[in-house]
């Protein structure tokens, strides 16, 4: 199984050096491989980062070694309104899946997160430095 998603998350790399960046699903089948089985609330405090992987899933980043992938319920994060900002809604500091939302300033529509997972960010930068080496 390690070996067919390392097989998989190289051919996504070389197709994606044709444009010099990950397709989505590259970059969804990188974190996921990556990360931990799903918990139900983490700590949030002023994160340093986030990136939108697809309408479903996005990266926050807490510090440069924390990071959580985050399932959302649907695509709300459409930057037709301007700037790509998000607010994350959060109660005493803490970020709890099935309870909080992200939205995107501008627009009405908001997500529930589902799922919450931690990310092995050296991992990752590990991963990336094999495929670009390759």
């Amino acid at each position: 199984m390690r070996k067919a998603l390392v097989l998989l998350l190289a051919s996504a790399a070389l197709a994606a050096c044709a444009t010099n960046r990950m397709s989505d699903d590259a970059r969804l089948a990188l974190y996921s491989a990556h990360a931990g089985a799903p918990v139900n609330d983490i700590r949030y405090n002023n994160p340093i980062g986030w990136e939108k992987i697809d309408d479903d899933h996005l990266l926050l980043t807490m510090r440069p070694s924390e990071a959580y992938l985050l399932r959302i319920s649907g695509p709300c994060l459409d930057w037709a309104a301007g700037t790509p900002t998000i607010i994350v809604s959060n109660n005493l500091n803490r970020l709890s899946a099935k309870f909080d939302r992200i939205s995107v300033p501008g627009n009405p529509a908001s997500c529930r997160i589902e799922e919450i997972r931690p990310v092995d960010v050296a991992a990752v930068r590990d991963a990336r430095d094999a495929m670009a080496a390759g």
